[in-house]
């Protein structure tokens, strides 16, 4: 049964509330990263949420997400174009899974793509303590670039999950307490690493 893994995720609004400051200043940086003409991908998570709040007022670009809470947000501003994935409800994260918004992408050409995680390190990648999550890898393989955005607390966290393997990130944009030992073993791999 799937009573382990729901209760190792923590819920939405609670992820919110948790490092909120860092988050902050890591949305941002993500959001001066996307200029007008872009189309981005938004995964579901609370800081990509803090991303789409930060393009309510962005003009002439496309967002694709799968997330519930994103979209709604985003779909106040009339001046982006909004493309929901369809699919699935995982009710934990408000968010579209399955094959019908992993399909949803199939077509797509997007410059960026944002990605959270419950946990990161250089030998994993990404991981999550949700059950698998196939659509980032379509998210991914939709993307010129994809960007993890992460406080420095996941660092080391490891979820049962590989969301996404280390190759597949070009830039990792986290908070100035990120270790001297986990930049270290960043340097190894071929992400960039951007400290805010």
């Amino acid at each position: 049964g799937n009573s382990e893994t729901e209760t190792q995720e923590v819920g939405f609004k609670e992820r919110f509330q948790l490092a909120s400051a860092p988050k902050n200043r890591i949305a941002q940086a993500a959001v001066k990263m996307i200029h007008e003409g872009m189309t981005v991908i938004l995964d579901s998570g609370s800081t990509t949420m803090l991303i789409a709040e930060g393009l309510m007022t962005a003009k002439n670009i496309t967002v694709i997400t799968n997330s519930l809470p994103a979209a709604f947000a985003l779909s106040e501003n009339k001046d982006i174009t909004l493309v929901v994935c369809g699919g699935t409800v995982r009710h934990k994260t408000r968010s579209m899974h399955g094959s019908i918004a992993e399909r949803s992408l199939q077509d797509i050409n997007a410059d960026l793509m944002f990605v959270g995680a419950d946990g990161i390190d250089a030998v994993n990648g990404i991981t999550t303590f949700n059950e698998g999550y196939s659509i980032s890898g379509a998210m991914v393989t939709a993307a010129n670039k994809v960007i993890a955005v992460l406080d420095s607390s996941k660092f080391n966290r490891r979820g049962f999950n590989q969301v996404l393997p280390i190759e597949k990130i070009d830039i990792i944009i986290t908070d100035d307490a990120v270790s001297e030992v986990d930049k270290l073993a960043l340097q190894k791999t071929r992400v960039k690493l951007i400290t805010v």
